[in-house]
């Protein structure tokens, strides 16, 4: 069991002293190594040939069994592709990981909502608090300066997730194969036992005592249902010392294994005040296809999401709108404009985006198919829903081709993380009532 005693300024956990910070935003918890890859579909035909895969094979990408081979690797792809939908999937092992992205020009960066949020609010000048699973070299060299943090685990370790990136109009045609996908998206593979143990450090204690907003994120990889309680049970031991007032905001993500999404959100709940997810997540929940420019229809699943998830805040964000659903909702108009803007920053100019772009991507109008969409579902839920369109953006393409694919400078790689970057530093600005 967990003892504290809490002093003026010293906090004792585990009969060590731990000074208290100053930061307002602490972000949490697991971080990665990511090799990014655009597809090549010469590649992806190649595989089809090499593993004698056939269209009989292929699923939706969610659905289909473990991933043991580079065979069910490249069946899950064409899955996702097929379906067009993002999501993230457990591989059984991380060599496979490392032979499957070898066959592909690859960038290296690094992943984890928590940290890539806090590279996008520091271009800001936000100065967020971060807990790190991972401390490798490639994590150190690309943290963002002067943010402090905390690592659980010894530096050194490296379990590489792989983040596919395909964009619209990617074809591929092998034997009775024919996929050619609809809409750009991205695809996360991992086996990661960092981010599988999710130790948590207890220096983190003191760096959320002073917090207004503490960010919930990175348990979705965890496999044991036991070890999740242990790890929920030091996470609100940790939780107590949030300030009065302070704002719980969750970062929802693909489960590897779906029953423990259930146990954590029974474990947090009361705890949480805005539960955040994007429309594949959402789908997800749902298990049906939600159009979302049908305003009638995103009503009648906000309801049944809600229903689902207990919570006083739901927010959905996706490439037409964002969105927050529950009482108080307008209260969440800054923030939901700040995730956009970021999320659209990143989406413009990339990773290497500036604090000017940002400014510069907060001046464009919106998205016309957005907007109207937003008016209608609004006048359809009133004060129960802020809806904000998302902006109308022309995509720099440094265009490069690769294979038969094409691809930009920018995907939908980490767009959700940067939306959590824009959305919590609004949220501690924009006066409101916490309490």
């Amino acid at each position: 069991m967990l003892f504290y005693t809490l002093t003026l300024d010293i906090i004792l956990i585990y009969d060590h002293e731990y000074y208290i910070m100053d930061e307002r935003i602490a972000l949490g918890f697991g971080n990665c190594i990511d090799y990014e890859i655009l597809l090549d579909s010469s590649v992806m035909e190649r595989l089809i040939l090499r593993w004698g895969i056939t269209a009989a094979d292929i699923g939706s990408g969610r659905t289909e069994g473990p991933i043991h081979t580079i065979r069910d690797l490249t069946i899950s792809v064409l899955g996702f592709m097929k379906s067009g939908t993002g999501g993230e999937r457990f591989v059984s092992s991380h060599r496979i990981i490392r032979e499957f992205s070898a066959l592909f020009k690859k960038t290296v960066t690094v992943g984890g909502t928590a940290l890539r949020a806090a590279i996008a609010m520091r271009k800001l000048g936000y100065t967020p608090a971060l807990h790190l699973v991972t401390a490798n070299q490639a994590v150190l060299e690309r943290l963002p300066e002067s943010v402090p943090w905390v690592c659980a685990n010894e530096p050194g370790s490296c379990y590489p997730h792989l983040i596919i990136q395909f964009g619209a109009g990617i074809r591929v045609r092998s034997g009775d194969i024919v996929i050619e996908t609809e809409r750009s998206n991205r695809i996360i593979y991992n086996n990661d036992p960092d981010n599988i143990a999710m130790r948590l450090n207890p220096d983190f204690v003191g760096m959320i005592s002073n917090a207004r907003v503490l960010l919930i994120s990175g348990f979705n990889a965890m496999q044991s249902g036991e070890l999740l309680e242990e790890r929920l049970n030091t996470l609100l031991e940790m939780m107590r010392f949030l300030p009065p007032g302070a704002r719980v905001f969750y970062e929802d993500a693909g489960f590897h294994v779906p029953e423990l999404n259930l146990r954590l959100r029974e474990a947090l709940k009361g705890h949480i005040h805005v539960f955040s997810m994007n429309e594949d997540e959402m789908q997800s929940y749902l298990g049906c296809t939600v159009p979302l420019l049908d305003p009638e229809a995103v009503h009648t699943a906000l309801a049944e999401l809600h229903r689902i998830i207990m919570v006083p805040i739901l927010v959905i964000h996706t490439r037409y709108w964002a969105l927050a659903r529950g009482k108080g909702a307008g209260e969440y108009a800054a923030a939901l404009r700040g995730g956009i803007a970021m999320a659209t920053a990143r989406l413009r100019f990339g990773d290497d985006f500036r604090a000017g772009d940002y400014r510069a991507v907060e001046q464009l109008g919106p998205d016309t198919r957005g907007e109207v969409f937003c008016e209608r579902l609004e006048e359809c839920m009133g004060e129960m829903v802020c809806c904000l369109p998302a902006l109308s953006v022309e995509i720099l393409k440094k265009t490069k081709k690769i294979g038969k694919s094409e691809a930009g400078a920018a995907g939908s790689v980490g767009l959700g993380d940067a939306f959590v970057g824009g959305f919590l530093p609004a949220l501690i600005e924009n006066p409101r009532r916490y309490e």
